[in-house]
């Protein structure tokens, strides 16, 4: 255990501090429960709590984290929502989903008074986890107290699970309901429901939700619609039915969008070939919502965010260009949207033009996600040794700082190449940068160690991995121990 030294009067503040500077979660915990025999009148407060609760779940430290959580339920100490989430979290990457059930069962016994998150979260990873019925059982108990005040995210969750499902008219009801649940929809809300929909080619109804849209949430004529229009728009042009494509199309132009009349007029819809190419047809009507929309930044982002995601770069492109014409900048988000997109699609070198060419010449910085995104790609196509370049970069740039998704990805891809040398070096600056580096990155470097025959090296990282309390795989031992005998044996042989 490192030394530390105490204070004359300690606050919860200040014992966050030393504990989040600790190298090891297990000598963190120690010294959080020292603090009460060392000063008598101290008590943890909710940060202190959740502090040392985010240190243990971040380690993996199941039991101990569940120690400290049954502590702050003894001694009724007010926390916030967060904590739970982080818990639930923990819980359940742990293969432990019932406990995370029986914590949230069990809120009324802690000091906390709104359960929106931690009920949210659950409800996510239950739907992930396609236990649908665990999931509706949950909303029915727990979606009417005073705690849960917010029923929105809850029931979008419960819509996107059934759509994903096949189960689009269920959802349809779950839409329809959300007024008796006091709740109004959003637009994420239409979106879900639309793609489910659309999916069961459900076109009819589709059209109905996009008409209520009109009253309900589109009466100041949003851009920011158009994600939602699209949905609708394309699915009828894919089944034939172009026709009244092009006749919604006016209405959303009018009643949607509140285009001005003389966009309206300047509108040109008979480039279509009669309907007989389907993607021309979609393109034409693509532009027209471009030219239509009241011209915004959160519009022309939404729209080419919505394009990049398809993987339709032709579209989304013309919407920067419009976008830049009508004198608006694209966000920071659009850019991280067509570097993945990029990377999807295996054209990584393009996703690198973004930030050397189409952001630097706008005179901004490179967001860390984006930079995330373009490394692992790089990585992910054998160029690590390239990756680590940027990482060099960032470290230039005010307000790009690398963070532990940065190391982390580059430590994967530079083992991977074969460069454990290089990603030794790589861990060694995380941990300066006090980034705690994760379980599997410790045994893919030790194991890549022995490999290349530098069993020393191999060793310093077994030693500063279990200093962090984290355990070796039994498969990393056996390289370990293989590659000591397999010296053994030379040095017999020398001998």
């Amino acid at each position: 255990m490192s030394i530390i030294r105490w204070p004359r009067f300690l606050t919860p503040t200040h014992l966050s501090q030393i504990i989040s500077t600790q190298k090891n979660p297990l000598t963190a915990l120690q010294i959080f429960n020292q603090a009460k025999d060392k000063y008598p009148q101290y008590r943890h407060n909710g940060p202190v709590f959740a502090t040392m609760i985010d240190i243990l779940a971040n380690s993996g430290r199941v039991n101990e984290m569940r120690e400290v959580i049954n502590q702050m339920k003894e001694e009724f100490c007010p926390c916030k929502d967060s904590v739970f989430v982080t818990a639930i979290k923990t819980y359940a990457s742990s293969g432990l989903l019932r406990e995370a059930v029986s914590l949230f069962r069990n809120l009324t016994k802690f000091n906390c008074v709104n359960w929106n998150e931690s009920f949210n979260t659950l409800l996510d990873i239950m739907v992930r986890e396609s236990k649908l019925k665990a999931a509706q059982r949950l909303f029915l108990e727990s979606s009417h107290g005073w705690e849960v005040n917010s029923r929105l995210k809850s029931l979008n969750l419960l819509m996107d699970a059934l759509c994903k499902r096949g189960q689009s008219l269920l959802a349809l009801q779950v839409f329809q309901e959300m007024d008796f649940q006091g709740c109004h929809p959003d637009r994420h809300s239409y979106e879900i429901l639309m793609k489910g929909l659309c999916e069961e080619k459900r076109l009819h109804e589709a059209t109905h939700v996009l008409y209520s849209m009109f009253w309900r949430i589109s009466q100041k004529g949003s851009g920011e619609d158009i994600v939602v229009y699209r949905i609708l728009l394309n699915a009828l042009c894919d089944n034939g039915q172009v026709e009244e494509a092009i006749e919604i199309l006016g209405k959303i132009l009018r009643k949607g969008l509140k285009a001005p009349r003389r966009r309206l007029r300047n509108l040109d819809l008979t480039q279509d070939n009669d309907g007989k190419d389907i993607e021309s047809t979609k393109l034409l009507i693509n532009e027209a919502l471009i030219k239509g929309v009241i011209p915004s930044s959160d519009s022309f982002n939404v729209m080419a965010f919505d394009l990049y995601n398809e993987g339709k770069f032709v579209e989304a492109e013309k919407v920067l260009n419009v976008m830049r014409e009508k004198g608006f900048w694209p966000s920071l988000a659009i850019y991280e949207a067509k570097a993945a997109a990029l990377c999807r699609e295996g054209l990584v070198s393009e996703a690198v033009k973004i930030t050397e060419e189409e952001i630097s010449g706008g005179k901004r910085v490179p967001t860390v996600k984006l930079y995330n995104i373009i490394i692992k790609g790089l990585c992910e196509t054998g160029n690590s040794k390239t990756a680590l370049g940027y990482l060099k970069k960032m470290s230039k740039l005010v307000g790009c700082v690398a963070d532990k998704d940065t190391y982390g990805i580059l430590v994967d891809g530079l083992c991977r190449d074969g460069r454990f040398d290089e990603a030794s070096r790589v861990l060694e600056e995380m941990l300066i940068k006090s980034y705690s580096p994760c379980v599997r990155s410790y045994n893919v470097i030790i194991r890549g160690l022995c490999s290349i025959g530098k069993q020393y090296e191999a060793v310093i990282w077994l030693e500063e991995m279990i200093s962090q309390s984290k355990l070796p795989e039994v498969h990393t031992w056996e390289f370990l121990v293989g590659s000591a005998c397999s010296n053994l044996g030379k040095v017999e042989l020398i001998l």
